[in-house]
């Protein structure tokens, strides 16, 4: 597969946002709060649609919800 057709569908990686969210019993309202990120971005992410995140999104949200990046983004099989 191709890069570009890589882009267009799905990656295989998965946004575990939701069940950190309620592991930590925090909306997603309260997250973009202290992020610094729409909520419709957020939402974006964590509904697996994203196609690309920034860094310091991804750090800022692992900072606030205290927890790694492969914590937050796995590969599904």
């Amino acid at each position: 597969m191709s890069p570009a057709t890589a882009e267009d569908g799905p990656t295989g990686i998965h946004c575990r946002l939701d069940e950190l969210l309620e592991a930590r019993g925090m909306t997603l309202t309260r997250l973009s709060e202290l992020v610094g990120v729409s909520v419709v971005n957020l939402s974006v992410l964590k509904n697996d649609r994203a196609r690309a995140i920034r860094y310091s999104t991804l750090s800022a949200i692992c900072r606030v919800l205290d927890c790694e990046v492969g914590d937050l983004l796995v590969v599904e099989r």
